[in-house]
């Protein structure tokens, strides 16, 4: 039987106090994952988590695991060179909205087109955090940022959306106000053979939120219910969060080749052939 989890069995206490800002989704995000990690029962010395920059970057710090901060938009790069090294390891990249989909959207079409058995959990919190407040791909629309100071006037990305059309086999979205839903759509991708991506909703209380008068915390967590259904929930803030129709939980999952099976058949294959020449 499974001990009852307790997320302090999972961190790195000596580096506490964290980073992170009062009221930021991240460490709720790094809570749902550890937390789907002990019910899956993985190994910590089994576990790789590689991050990228910025403040979704900094998280995997704190992980007991072996874990390895890597460069800007490049963890999905170098996540992909560990599987393949190390198969036995169960490989978890943290990256966010600016890290995955601007300077590192090429890697993450491609590690969806290839199905490799990563798991990549994106922690959207629609800006630039650590690194200026500037706007991201998945600022909404009108939203001021230190960038797009009279608001934003690009279309917002949605990420689910390109994971699926590149070809990702798992694809899933949660909000942090969630978290056990959130838990268990990560417990879902981890358990999935290929590449799963996870989109988690977070919320910049100081940089966003505040510059767009979007409330503390709890107002922000409580408005991502209002974006979910809006029919059925009145908001708290003046405007929502992120003004539009939610769809939560497991998006896509379907079969397809596991992009490291067919690697080490096809290099068994090759090397069977060169011992068999005379």
């Amino acid at each position: 039987m499974q001990p009852s989890f307790d997320v302090k069995d999972y961190l790195r206490l000596q580096m506490m106090p964290h980073f992170m800002c009062p009221g930021c989704g991240h460490g709720i995000a790094l809570r749902s994952l550890l937390w789907a990690v002990h019910e899956l029962g993985i190994d910590k010395n089994r576990l790789a988590v590689v991050c990228g920059i910025g403040c979704s970057g900094r998280v995997g710090a704190y992980v007991d695991a072996n874990t390895f901060h890597t460069t800007h938009g490049r963890p999905l790069a170098f996540a992909t060179g560990l599987k393949l090294a190390r198969p036995d390891l169960t490989v978890v990249v943290i990256t966010g909205d600016g890290d995955c989909l601007a300077i590192g959207g090429n890697h993450l079409i491609h590690a969806c087109r290839r199905n490799l058995d990563l798991t990549c959990l994106m922690l959207n919190n629609e800006v630039y955090g650590m690194t200026g407040g500037q706007v991201s791909p998945t600022t909404a629309v009108d939203r001021l940022t230190t960038t797009t100071p009279h608001g934003n006037a690009e279309p917002t990305f949605d990420a689910c959306r390109l994971a699926d059309a590149a070809g990702a086999s798992f694809v899933g979205r949660e909000v942090t106000r969630q978290a056990p839903a959130l838990k268990n759509v990560i417990k879902a991708g981890l358990a999935h053979e290929g590449f799963s991506f996870i989109e988690v909703m977070s919320d910049c209380t100081e940089i966003y939120g505040r510059k767009n008068d979007l409330g503390e915390s709890p107002e922000m967590i409580l408005s991502q219910k209002s974006d979910m259904r809006p029919e059925a929930f009145g908001n708290v803030a003046d405007e929502p969060f992120r003004p539009n129709r939610l769809r939560a939980g497991v998006l896509v999952q379907r079969d397809r080749p596991e992009y490291g099976r067919i690697y080490r058949q096809r290099a068994a294959a090759e090397q069977a052939k060169a011992k068999a020449k005379p």
